[in-house]
């Protein structure tokens, strides 16, 4: 009998926007679970501890610099991580953001912004990555999703598109490379403590209301509540799973 293997024991990773929040927990978890990680940032200069801490875990780990609205940065971040490890097989994108804004004042250019930042960058990231992966033929595609994908929130709009968009693309990629051998999933987080949100959790009344909104557990999530997530569906145990999205919302979309 064969049982399920979480581990990534001698695999490569690559994850997007590495440098703080769910980029950083995801990188660390990765390299917990076995594999060396190779670390976009969107300004190679400012990463911290990062490298050290996963060195200290016995793993490789190598920064790049990956402005993920820019796509030649992407393809070089991509084709560098093949030619240091010679293989790649996850890729995790990471990267993602927005602005709030009402949909009545959005301007053309923070509309573009949004969408290069969290769909462009995920597409062209996974084009980039399946190329390497259908060579070796195998390989697993994580994308970060959102709640905001599935529910409506006042003033993001656009962010909202975007992540409901990541969900479709996911299953789009999902069809296209499972022959290949190739899986496609993504996960949606509700509000998690990071340096992104840390702002709008700070005020009481917004805070008690996301708390209330997370219908099932009541508690803002951590990063590592969504780096688990990610580390399963970049196993073995997860091989027979893709074009998904799993929710992490401690049951705010089950209301």
């Amino acid at each position: 009998m064969s049982f399920p293997q979480f581990e990534l024991n001698g695999q490569v990773a690559l994850v997007t926007g590495a440098a703080r929040g769910l980029g950083r927990a995801i990188s660390l978890a990765l390299a917990h679970a076995g594999a060396d990680v190779a670390l976009g940032f969107r300004d190679i200069t400012v990463h911290g501890d990062l490298v050290r801490e996963i060195e200290k875990m016995g793993r490789r780990a190598l920064p790049l610099q990956m402005d993920v609205t820019r796509v030649v940065e992407i393809m070089r971040g991509v084709d560098d991580t093949a030619a240091k490890f010679r293989r790649l097989d996850i890729l995790v994108n990471n990267a993602g953001g927005g602005v709030s804004n009402l949909a009545q004042d959005v301007g053309e250019a923070e509309f573009d912004e949004t969408v290069a930042l969290n769909l462009k960058s995920t597409f062209f990231a996974s084009q980039a990555a399946g190329a390497v992966m259908r060579q070796q033929k195998g390989g697993r595609i994580v994308n970060l999703g959102s709640q905001a994908g599935f529910v409506a929130l006042p003033t993001e709009s656009v962010y909202c598109m975007t992540k409901a968009a990541i969900s479709h693309l996911t299953k789009c990629l999902a069809v296209e490379w499972g022959k290949y051998n190739i899986t496609v999933n993504a996960v949606a987080p509700t509000f998690i403590s990071t340096p992104g949100t840390e702002e709008a959790l700070a005020d009481p009344a917004f805070r008690a209301d996301v708390i209330e909104r997370i219908a099932g557990l009541h508690r803002i999530g951590e990063p590592m509540d969504v780096a688990g997530a990610v580390v399963f569906l970049a196993s073995s145990a997860a091989s027979l799973i893709t074009g998904h999205t799993i929710l992490i919302d401690g049951g705010w979309t089950a209301r």
